[in-house]
């Protein structure tokens, strides 16, 4: 079982859309984050003019279930922060919205730390792979002394930590389902029982998992291809953007195969895409095995908790 952790959160003008500092108890860092619109008060801060990583984030107009991600450092983040602000033709940046900045409040980043963390940032970001990143290239910085490097490693793990927080998920790392193989051998206890949804006249059988708060269908689970005309549905995007970005694949029949694990925000997000039209996931995906509903297996998780 995770440890609890403390994360003390300050509204610095006292409202929830400006800017706000986080910290977490035991850790040097200092995060300031805020709105575009909030950047000539965050510049006057004096966190900005210190040593530090940044993070620029706005909408990705090609996929609305993303977003586009600049990481960045330097020795003056205020100062960078303006150059990013000025007209692109100025070698400024137009996509972002929000900024987040992490300083250290005992100031000992050096401009080979945070040269470091940029480095390792991207890299994790494009692993996660929940945003897509506008830097155009990534350095690698591993030229630091073993203490330096370990102390970096728990830097950035609380920087990890941190984002999603304030509502950045992009470094977000998620918990892959695993099942039980072929052979039958089982290689990490399941978070939950495995859920199937079938629609038998579209030749459509998909089976998912709930991990860590997230509803995965797994890897294999046939969708239908198209989304019918009758259903008006926001997931007709993300199902049309599952398809170009390869996760799922045409089968020989005229049906669509999950090349791989694929996480959703909730159940009846998964049923709406495997069913190619909106659903009531809570209903449609059944417990195998015993015909459950997923809505009937959660009350009966919460009914036992309110028994003991």
């Amino acid at each position: 079982m995770s440890q609890g952790r403390s994360i003390r959160l300050f509204l610095v003008d006292g409202t929830p859309n400006g800017l706000l500092t986080a910290e977490i108890m035991n850790w040097t860092g200092h995060v300031l984050t805020g709105p575009r619109t909030k950047l000539s008060e965050l510049v006057q801060r004096p966190e900005v003019g210190r040593t530090g990583i940044y993070f620029l984030v706005g909408p990705d107009p090609e996929n609305s279930f993303r977003s586009l991600v600049y990481i960045g450092e330097s020795d003056d983040v205020g100062k960078r922060l303006k150059q990013h602000n000025k007209p692109e033709e100025q070698g400024g940046k137009d996509f972002w919205e929000k900024v987040c900045l992490v300083t250290s409040k005992d100031q000992n980043l050096t401009k080979a730390h945070v040269k470091y963390l940029e480095s390792w940032l991207i890299a994790k970001a494009k692993q996660v792979g929940r945003c897509q990143l506008v830097n155009s290239t990534a350095h690698d910085y591993g030229n630091l002394p073993e203490a330096d490097l370990a102390d970096m490693a728990f830097f950035a793990e609380q920087i990890r930590t941190v984002l999603p927080v304030l509502g950045f998920d992009f470094l977000r790392e998620t918990s892959k389902p695993v099942r039980t193989s072929v052979s039958g051998d089982v290689s990490s206890t399941l978070e939950s029982p495995t859920f199937a949804l079938e629609i038998p006249k579209h030749k459509i059988r998909a089976t998912a998992q709930e991990v860590d708060g997230e509803f995965y269908v797994l890897a294999g689970s046939i969708a239908r291809p198209i989304w019918s005309n009758n259903s008006h549905s926001g997931y007709k995007g993300l199902h049309e953007q599952l398809q170009e970005d390869g996760t799922l694949l045409p089968n020989e029949d005229g049906t669509l195969k999950f090349a791989a694990d694929q996480s959703f925000s909730s159940p009846s997000a998964a049923a709406a895409v495997v069913s190619g039209r909106a659903a009531n996931g809570r209903t449609q995906w059944r417990v195998e095995g015993t015909g459950q509903t997923y809505g009937e297996w959660q009350d009966q998780q919460v009914s036992s908790v309110e028994e003991q």
